[in-house]
């Protein structure tokens, strides 16, 4: 895979990023820690070299079995991690970087990013420069290379851009969840924000692998994503049969397909997630496909009618 670099930096990302939500194992079911770090050395082995995390994924447990896998690797991965909006004043960013730190065992963060904005899920909305100064207070100290956010919006985008320097937003992004079309992806490409677009493959639906009554197990976060309730999920099935010709004709999965079209964004990488080996090693080939302009105004066409159903929300879940 050709790297692709972050932002104004010189660190170099792999254009296929292995997702850790699931690593986490909090929000998700039948996850093995086991199995995990069989995942995160299968995806070196494949050719991914960076792995985003966060501290809220598991409380921390994502960060340690990610650190565990990497081992005396460290040098030859980089890696993302985020701070939750419930821990942005000064003094609270400083300490879930070192706990951050301390999980991973490392000694610096190639990125860190803000996980939601301040003020999500009920969190105190603390002033952007007071964040800000912190982070800027971690590069300085060398525990972070790179400061970037998750899901902001274009205006909380513009406006933490003017404070600090963002290297990076994440936001949700696949062929069947285009918001960030709008206004995000435009505005990054014109300075030089790399996006890192989380749940490519719209949490496992356009991997082909749920069916017309599928039904998510108690405890699973996907239950409550918008893309399968009653009103989408019949018409992403549509899109699905739609799109397997293509793929089989590419000679590739579904899921490769909508990872090739993610990363066929100049700019944009795709964060992936998997729970096992075999998972991480598909979508790591997904990083060689290749994408004709005609093959991807055919994507567009045949996804149109999903995206047609959604709101302007970004959020992709009923919470």
């Amino acid at each position: 895979m050709e790297p692709r670099v972050l932002g104004k930096t010189n660190i170099q990302l792999s254009p296929i990023i292995m997702g850790t939500w699931q690593t986490g194992k909090a929000m998700w079911t039948g996850i093995d820690d086991t199995q995990s770090e069989k995942a995160i050395h299968a995806a070196m082995d494949a050719g991914v070299t960076t792995f985003d995390t966060a501290e809220v994924y598991g409380n921390g447990h994502s960060e340690k079995i990610l650190g565990k896998a990497v081992g005396s690797k460290r040098d030859q991965v980089v890696i993302l991690s985020k701070v939750f909006s419930n821990h942005l004043k000064n003094d609270q960013v400083i300490d879930a970087c070192n706990r951050s730190l301390k999980n991973l065992g490392t000694d610096y963060l190639d990125l860190f990013q803000i996980h939601w904005p301040p003020g999500s899920f009920g969190s105190k909305k603390i002033p952007l420069e007071e964040t800000m100064e912190a982070l800027l207070k971690l590069k300085d100290q060398g525990k972070i290379r790179a400061i970037g956010v998750s899901n902001f919006s274009i205006d909380q985008l513009k406006a933490i851009f003017e404070i600090g320097p963002i290297e990076s937003l994440q936001p949700p992004y696949s062929l069947l969840w285009r918001q960030a079309e709008t206004d995000l992806l435009p505005w990054c490409s014109k300075n030089k924000v790399t996006v890192l677009a989380y749940s490519p493959m719209a949490q496992g639906l356009l991997t082909g692998k749920f069916g017309p009554d599928h039904q998510f197990e108690k405890g699973d976060h996907r239950s409550s994503n918008r893309l399968f309730q009653n009103d989408i999920y019949p018409k992403a099935q549509e899109t699905l049969e739609a799109l397997r010709p293509i793929a089989e004709k590419k000679g590739i999965t579904l899921a490769q397909l909508a990872l090739a079209w993610v990363i066929a964004k100049p700019g944009v990488c795709a964060i992936a997630g998997a729970r096992n080996a075999q998972q991480t090693i598909d979508n790591a080939k997904a990083g060689k496909v290749t994408l004709t302009e005609a093959e991807m105004e055919e994507l567009d066409r045949i996804s149109q009618p999903v995206v047609d159903l959604l709101d302007e929300n970004p959020v992709q879940w009923k919470w």
